[in-house]
């Protein structure tokens, strides 16, 4: 009898221990958290968010890295005094622990709504490990320790480098895609590495000759079949051998400029890039885009002539801001030579019969001219080469965001766009489940977030909107922080951290 009670208060007990790891809070490591995943599962951060909420509120060197964690440390990049720095503090005062400085060298430039501190470090047990396109990767202790470092030579990109580093079982990985070609090619110099990340020496190297510069941040892929490094770039995204780097598929389909992270889902894989420019529906009306370009009509006349070109003369991206913004159109040299050159040649390209005037038919058509579609697939596991026909499980093309990364949760997906246009898409089917205006405008540059099941938006304006996950649209809290956010939050047990312009701000 004592011996049938003891047997019983044993499997209870290894039950319970076997629910407790089960249930754990995977750490929020890397950029978006648990594989890039977006998802804190078992976390339960207040619903409610403003600034008469905050745990507490700290100053920063500016960068826009999202904060990651381990145990009691939060760490993130900035930029302090002209150079690079890496920081870490307390989790539950927000005290600066240490900060440390890369060493000097000089600072790449980057697009005006970019940063030099724009990739989120990544950390396991022993290491944390930081990447700036200025420099290259450092590896640190948890204490601030140099462990080693690998500078690397900056890539070349339109905007400046913000992809991130992951981790695979001993390897850091990191993609480097450039817009540089290789000496006396025309291939670019692009690649994917993988370092020891003991030591930080070099265990493969995969060229990306097709690919050039990209923003997106890789996630490892494990389904039936077996394990996959996927990789987001120029008009592809590619499954890469995480053990050897060897490429396996790809899947064509995608803007020239992508920035999204790919997620898992139901053994899916759901990728997702807006157009050029931003535009996030197939069926585009022009007539914003139109009004926008008379802006640079002076004379009235409702064209706009050769003479009309002046300094903020560019094709418009983004109709919705004002010329001589960094995100309004087409990027512009400094250089004013150069600069006048790039208007040029834009206004020649559009003017059909050379008659020295865009009018609004020749403009409208050349913004029907791309040869790619906004695109979110679903992709289903183990193809080999050129997968696009054969594994392509459905494509939606309306509501694509530019920068936002989608979330997968409960068989659906949601993804954020410019403008304030939430999405949710049943993942088994690729349907429209609903698309709605959440009341916040602008623009969107932090990746939705979710945790106990409710959906965590913040726009770059800094309004956070806090929507109940599921079929029926329901936003359960909104407000706005009025100050501007360009990073992803992070979560933990019961605590949403939101990096602002100003600093970090802890919400528990």
């Amino acid at each position: 009898m004592f011996k049938l009670l003891f047997l019983k208060i044993f499997l209870l007990a290894s039950g319970v221990v076997s629910m407790t790891s089960e249930t754990k809070q995977a750490p929020w490591n890397q950029f978006r958290g648990p594989n890039g995943s977006g998802v804190a599962v078992f976390a339960r951060p207040p619903i409610e968010i403003g600034m008469n909420h905050t745990a507490w509120n700290v100053p920063l060197p500016a960068g826009q890295s999202s904060p990651i964690l381990w145990n009691d440390t939060i760490f993130l990049t900035g930029l302090e005094s002209e150079r690079l720095v890496t920081v870490a503090l307390a989790r539950k005062s927000g005290r600066i622990l240490w900060k440390k400085r890369v060493p000097e060298v000089p600072l790449v430039k980057v697009h005006a709504a970019n940063s030099v501190a724009a990739s989120t470090p990544c950390v396991d047990e022993k290491s944390l490990y930081v990447y700036f396109g200025s420099y290259g990767l450092l590896c640190y202790d948890h204490n601030g320790q140099e462990r080693w470092n690998r500078p690397i030579p900056t890539p070349r990109s339109t905007y400046g480098m913000s992809t991130s580093p992951i981790l695979y079982r001993d390897l850091l990985i990191l993609v480097l895609d450039d817009s540089a070609n290789l000496q006396g090619s025309r291939l670019s110099r692009s690649k994917v590495i993988a370092l020891n990340k003991s030591n930080g020496k070099l265990v493969w190297e995969t060229p990306r000759p097709f690919n050039r510069d990209g923003w997106s941040t890789p996630m490892i892929w494990k389904h039936t079949y077996g394990t996959d490094l996927a990789v987001l770039g120029q008009g592809r995204v590619y499954g890469y051998d995480p053990k050897t780097g060897e490429e396996k598929w790809y899947v064509s389909g995608f803007s020239r400029e992508t920035i999204a992270v790919p997620v898992e889902g139901n053994g899916r894989l759901h990728v997702s890039s807006s157009m050029l420019g931003g535009r996030g529906d197939e069926k585009l009306d022009p007539e914003p885009f139109w009004s926008a370009v008379l802006q640079f009509d002076r004379n009235g006349n409702n064209q706009i002539e050769r003479t009309e070109i002046s300094e903020h003369f560019t094709i418009p991206f983004r109709p919705e801001l004002p010329p001589g913004h960094p995100g309004f159109g087409y990027p512009l040299p400094k250089d004013p030579d150069q600069r006048r050159k790039r208007q040029l040649g834009f206004f020649e390209r559009n003017d059909k019969n050379k008659d020295g005037v865009w009018s609004k038919d020749e403009f409208l058509a050349s913004m029907s001219n791309s040869r790619t579609k906004p695109n979110l697939a679903a992709i289903r596991p183990g193809g080999e080469g050129d997968i696009t026909d054969t594994h392509v499980f459905w494509n939606v093309r309306r509501g694509i965001p530019e920068i936002p990364s989608p979330v997968f949760h409960k068989n659906r997906l949601y993804f954020v766009r410019d403008g304030g246009m939430l999405s949710c898409v049943n993942a088994e089917i690729g349907e429209m489940v609903y698309q709605e205006r959440i009341g916040a405008t602008g623009q969107y540059s932090a990746s939705p977030v979710i945790a106990n099941d409710y959906v965590y938006l913040v726009s770059s304006r800094g309004v956070i909107t806090v929507v109940k996950s599921g079929d029926d649209f329901s936003i359960t809290h909104q407000e706005d922080l009025n100050v501007k956010v360009f990073a992803t939050p992070a979560i933990d047990e019961n605590t949403l951290y939101i990096r602002t312009v100003r600093g970090l701000m802890a919400f528990r």
